[in-house]
């Protein structure tokens, strides 16, 4: 095998590779997360006899909430809806990281009812519960109108910090799976271009197959491993750490 032909069949055996965890994290990344949010937020809006609900996460760059699903009333217009995190309730939930629960929105100056009428649906009461994760404020969980009494009570503010928990738990879940996949793709992308396939091709010598095999099955290992669960990660990644550490040493 000459070095064009190898080097070539690198290229195309990477972007193979690439294309197939693309395929496996779009299965397993944003539609399982977003389907399990959707069903936090309907049975949140059964529970609670609820006319609508909702959860907005927090976009850090843009300073924004951005509405990720809703149920009920005017739901079809709020998923992609972004506020300001100095805006409306579920703003001042954001900032505050404090739940709040207003029996009447159009006496409470917090309330964004500009935001609300573009929706279609404006409220008259409100449950909104912080999502938090290690000490930070992720997003925020609506629920909107309690059909069979005139405001929500306590008891509806205790059981919607029980759904809140949940709903924080998987985001994080996936957030974090998402970055792991993320950086395993783009380092998968740079071994694909063909510079870098020229360099890889002569790191390996003369093209030795057991050297070569040995640079695609660390490949599929990194695969495996960014498809763990959170603690199988952190410890592959600590082995990791600490054979470089040697390998940088004795090397």
């Amino acid at each position: 095998m000459n070095e064009t032909t190898s080097t070539s069949t690198l290229a195309a055996q990477l972007q193979e590779l690439v294309r197939a965890v693309e395929a496996t994290g779009a299965a397993l990344l944003p539609s399982s997360n977003d389907e399990l949010l959707q069903t936090i937020v309907e049975a949140a809006a059964r529970i609670f006899g609820a006319a609508a609900a909702s959860i907005a996460l927090v976009d850090e760059r843009a300073g924004e909430l951005v509405f990720r699903v809703a149920y009920g009333v005017g739901s079809e217009t709020v998923v992609g809806m972004r506020i300001g995190l100095d805006q409306g309730v579920a703003g001042y939930v954001a900032n505050t990281g404090q739940p709040i629960a207003l029996s009447n929105v159009q006496n409470d100056p917090r309330f964004a009812r500009a935001a609300a009428e573009k929706t279609g649906y404006v409220p008259k009461s409100i449950l909104a519960m912080p999502l938090i994760v290690e000490d930070r404020v992720i997003g925020v969980m609506e629920v909107l109108d309690k059909i069979s009494a005139p405001s929500f009570g306590m008891q509806d503010m205790e059981l919607l910090g029980l759904f809140a928990r949940q709903a924080a738990i998987a985001i994080h879940q996936s957030q974090q799976l998402d970055a792991l996949n993320h950086a395993f793709l783009e380092n998968v992308r740079a071994l694909v271009s063909p510079e870098t396939a020229v360099d890889i091709q002569r790191a390996l010598g003369t093209g030795d197959a057991a050297q070569y095999d040995d640079v695609m099955e660390l490949a599929r290992l990194f695969q495996t491993i960014a498809l763990l669960g959170n603690a199988e990660r952190k410890m592959c990644l600590k082995i990791l750490e600490t054979f470089r550490a040697y390998a940088t040493k004795t090397g």
